[in-house]
């Protein structure tokens, strides 16, 4: 683990290339430092801690491959292949708990996952995915991609004259006190044929990626990691509602 970046609000860390389960399991484990350092038990009530410290953000690749699918009712039939199809391509398949539905990860794809008490930042359940999406199509933005929101679905998408019609980013999350897991997957250049083996997200719509739509002009991983290190560093400052 590689501290990329940080202040008194944020730090940034680079994970690698790690397996998802490894990667939930420090999510929970930051989870909970930040859920104690929000709160100290007095008196039987939780109140405010004086003592709060830096939120982590993880980013990092997920290796090996992996399907995620949530507890939505229809998510599993959104898996196209079987699990000894995914095995042949390298794949594994994991119920996971957060929001969404069915979503891909794997190398060259960005993973980030923000453990912030949202709250702290004045933020409630829909403008903290908003506030993602914005992380997002600001890094794009570096490359000239227009990222575009779609009213009816979560995410990030690319397009033509304002129609978002090509996913670029994923987005699934989980509140639990206050304090987010799981995060968004920006796709900079995996293997975009795997996300045939599912319906990514539950929608029938084409996937993409910044090599796709760059080509030879795409950044690599570790600079759209950079890019993601410094808007946190700097957003999440901004919003900070800690209380001296």
């Amino acid at each position: 683990m590689e501290k990329l970046a940080g202040n008194a609000s944020v730090e940034v860390f680079d994970l690698g290339r790690i397996g998802y389960t490894d990667a939930l399991s420090l999510q929970r484990e930051a989870h909970a430092r930040v859920v104690e350092a929000r709160v100290v038990e007095a008196g039987g009530d939780l109140e405010p801690s004086d003592a709060i410290a830096p939120m982590p953000v993880f980013l990092l690749e997920h290796a090996p491959a992996v399907v995620t699918v949530t507890r939505r009712p229809e998510a599993a039939s959104h898996v196209l292949a079987s699990d000894a199809l995914l095995a042949s391509h390298g794949i594994e398949r994991v119920e996971t708990d957060r929001g969404g539905d069915v979503t891909y990860h794997g190398p060259g794809q960005l993973v980030a996952y923000p453990i912030l008490d949202i709250e702290r930042l004045g933020l409630r359940v829909h403008p903290y995915v908003r506030f993602l999406e914005q992380c997002i199509i600001d890094v794009l933005a570096e490359d000239g991609l227009l990222g575009l929101r779609d009213t009816s679905a979560t995410g990030v998408w690319v397009g033509h004259d304002g129609a978002p019609e090509r996913k670029i980013a994923a987005i699934g999350v989980r509140l639990s006190r206050f304090v987010s897991l799981h995060g968004f997957a920006l796709n900079v250049a995996p293997d975009l044929s795997h996300f045939g083996l599912i319906v990514p997200c539950g929608l029938t719509r084409p996937v993409t990626s910044m090599q796709a739509e760059l080509g030879g002009r795409a950044p690599s991983v570790a600079e759209v990691k950079r890019r993601v290190a410094a808007w946190f560093v700097r957003e999440v400052e901004r919003r900070d509602a800690k209380r001296e």
